[in-house]
């Protein structure tokens, strides 16, 4: 009833649902299935999938005709609206603190340190996987319990415009912007209108609300002026800056992360952050501001940190048992940008593998960066020179742009797709190796890393211990 309530829908029998989905292959017995008519699938097709895999009910729209049976249905007149109002009603009766999060790069990542360090401290609803867009943000809200202590949502866009809706419905208490970068960029006429863009998400931010921006960014003056006109009184800065409110005052780096000491809300806080890299160092910052926001344990938080490992397809790193010895891959798989590529080399580096081992990169193209993609890509080749890097494959037509500009010394080849580089990566590997595998989702970079996880036998030993040292 409180579902029809809150979409205006009608029941053909009475139900209870205690999830809510719209992928049937996602489904978990006593899920509410919302069908969503999409630009290539029509949910509606796949209502008996839903109710095989053990659906309590399904969101239908009227014009199916499929009210009047047994079947336990919410007709409604659009589900996608139906989507979002059930949304709006687990926010409103929701007394949760309320997290939102966006940025060019960083948003997944730092959703999840903020799942690991708030579960600690509370019940908590954060956003599956990715969902940040338009369907996925009231997906994740929708499954907020009404028992819940926090909520963390991430919101993505690639157009102006789209944040907007977001944040209004999810109304959050406190708002972070990672950083602003050259992504998506070929949809936007400077680097200035992402930032515009971003600071869409202060327009729903809940009176007395809290703004926590990244003070190393070269958008922040641009973002805290934006959010002072949102009528935000209350603005954290966070980074290596000096004048940062959330600061890194010392960072010493070994092999499976950084050890941190830092300012928190003008108090003094040593922790560990298990991820290697500085960027891991600046999110961790992040982190722990606003869990200061939300009145959480800060040093609870911080040592919690220490646990913290990367995602699938960003950062996550394997330990392949080969013939003759093991070598190491780094996950990057997920997507790039200009920005969380040089993140990458850094990272890469900093490690020296074990004997006659190497630092290889294997790059996807960077897509969405619009007319100045290649320019983009060719600049890469100054930061894998300065990073020392000894081989790069390359997959993709802009990637070509920046082998062209490699070394001779540096080049291992390059192959207009992934999979036309498969076969070559997997007879080029040897053991000691050090492997980071990067590039747009589109790239299908994914493939490789499949690949070479099926060289061998994963080991369970944490690679960062057992095979890699720090370079200085």
């Amino acid at each position: 009833k409180s579902a029809a309530a809150a979409t205006g829908g009608t029941c053909s029998v009475d139900w209870y649902a205690d999830g809510v989905t719209i992928n049937s292959r996602d489904v978990t017995p006593g899920d509410l299935f919302v069908a969503i008519k999409g630009p290539k699938y029509d949910g509606h097709d796949f209502v008996a999938n839903a109710f095989e895999a053990g659906a309590s009910a399904a969101v239908v729209d009227r014009s199916h005709g499929m009210l009047g049976s047994a079947t336990p249905l919410l007709e409604v007149t659009n589900t996608t609206l139906a989507l979002e109002n059930l949304a709006r009603a687990s926010r409103q009766r929701s007394a949760a603190k309320i997290i939102a999060i966006t940025g060019s790069v960083g948003k997944t990542s730092l959703k999840e340190a903020l799942r690991l360090v708030l579960q600690k401290q509370g019940t908590c609803t954060v956003s599956w996987g990715n969902l940040n867009n338009h369907w996925g943000v009231p997906l994740s809200l929708s499954r907020m319990s009404a028992n819940n202590n926090f909520g963390v949502f991430e919101i993505g866009m690639n157009h102006p415009g789209e944040i907007t809706p977001l944040t209004k419905m999810v109304r959050p208490h406190i708002v972070i912007i990672t950083n602003v970068e050259l992504v998506h960029s070929g949809h936007f006429e400077s680097i200035e209108s992402i930032a515009d863009a971003k600071a869409e998400i202060f327009l729903g931010i809940e009176e007395g609300g809290i703004c926590i921006l990244n003070r190393d960014n070269d958008q922040f003056d641009r973002l805290q002026k934006a959010a002072l006109m949102a009528g935000i009184k209350n603005i954290v800065s966070f980074g290596l800056h000096d004048e940062a409110h959330a600061r890194s005052v010392n960072v010493s780096a070994d092999s499976e992360g950084s050890n941190v000491d830092a300012i928190i809300g003008g108090k003094e806080l040593s922790y560990r952050i298990g991820n290697p890299g500085i960027h891991w160092v600046v999110n961790s910052l992040s982190v722990l501001a606003a869990v200061d926001a939300i009145g959480g344990d800060v040093a609870l938080a911080a040592k919690d940190l220490s646990s913290m490992r990367g995602l699938k397809g960003r950062g996550q790193t394997h330990l392949i048992n080969i013939p003759g010895g093991k070598f190491i891959v780094i996950d990057e798989s997920y997507n790039a940008s200009p920005v969380s590529m040089q993140a990458a080399f850094k990272v890469l580096g900093k490690m020296s593998p074990r004997g006659q081992g190497r630092r290889v990169a294997v790059l996807g193209d960077m897509l969405e960066l619009g007319e100045a993609s290649s320019a983009h890509h060719e600049a890469l080749a100054h930061s894998l020179v300065a990073e020392s890097i000894d081989l790069i494959f390359t997959a993709g037509s802009y990637m070509e742009d920046l082998y062209n500009a490699l070394p001779i010394r540096m080049r291992g080849h390059s192959a207009p797709t992934s999979e036309d580089l498969l076969d070559i990566i997997l007879n080029s590997i040897r053991p000691d190796d050090i492997i980071v595998v990067k590039g747009s989702a589109s790239s299908n970079t994914g493939l490789i890393i499949e690949a070479l996880l099926g060289l061998g036998e994963i080991s369970k030993s944490r690679p960062r211990d057992h095979e890699i040292t720090v370079k200085g």
